[in-house]
């Protein structure tokens, strides 16, 4: 028996296929805003619905449109889906936040996905379309965080907002400020979030009075390793793992 999970973001969904022991076999994303193209969806779920998989579905979603969108072609093949938030999270971590159903089902993921691996205190940075930060203390409660524009996000907005200034990918080295508009852009990007993340890990240990393993995942996870102060690891699977454990939990 094989089984589906997936994260559903506003840029990309990342689907996984488990094996019998829920270990992640084989992992694949899609852009989120070319699923409204049938034949972009058939493509992608190809290489995922030819196995023996469990008819039960698990996503973690903050893009309602397009995980109907999902929902409404997986019923077709048979499929039965759901979202974690319709779970009980509480019965995997203790959740002290004002309003659950305020907090994006990705960042309850990274939550649960952290503490069960990590077994501390750990604040998880995910590079999406925001940039987030969530905080995770023993004995397992999911503790608030910090949301701040994305990279990419900003990338994009500077060069939309601008008439002359170009679109730049990110290089992953900075030799000295920029001695062309591309260089200047670059060093602003990097040197600009690195002092954003490492200012913003330095608050929240100040708030809290505690100490925690950094756990990097997300798109710019290696480029920023190399940059901020603090020592880090990077997950790329977290977000995946802490669905996992929500599918064991409620729907094995």
């Amino acid at each position: 028996m094989y089984y589906l999970v997936g994260d559903i973001g506003n840029t990309l969904i990342k689907v996984s296929l488990l094996n019998e022991k829920f270990k992640i076999i084989y992992s694949n994303s899609i852009k989120t805003h070319s699923i409204k193209n049938k034949n972009n969806l058939s493509k992608f779920f190809k290489k995922f619905l030819k196995k023996n998989i469990n008819k039960k579905i698990l996503f973690s979603s903050v893009d309602p449109k397009n995980f109907k969108i999902l929902n409404n072609f997986l019923l077709k093949k048979k499929f039965k889906i759901f979202e974690l938030k319709k779970f009980n999270i509480k019965k995997l971590i203790k959740v002290n936040v004002k309003n659950i159903n305020q907090v994006g089902s990705d960042r309850i993921a990274n939550a649960i996905g952290s503490f069960y691996t990590y077994k501390g205190n750990s604040i998880v940075i995910d590079f999406g379309t925001a940039t987030t930060f969530d905080i995770v203390r023993s004995p397992g409660v999911y503790d608030g965080g910090v949301i701040a524009p994305g990279v990419e996000s900003s990338i994009n907005n500077l060069k939309n907002q601008t008439a002359l200034l170009p679109l730049i990918k990110l290089k992953n080295r900075i030799n000295n400020y920029g001695k062309d508009t591309t260089e200047a852009m670059n060093a602003g990007f990097l040197w600009g979030y690195q002092g954003l993340i490492d200012n913003i890990i330095k608050q929240i240990i100040s708030k809290s009075k505690k100490k925690y393993r950094i756990v990097l995942t997300g798109g710019y996870s290696e480029i920023f390793k190399k940059l901020i102060y603090q020592k880090t690891i990077i997950n790329k699977n977290i977000t995946i793992e802490g669905i996992i454990r929500i599918y064991k939990l409620f729907l094995k």
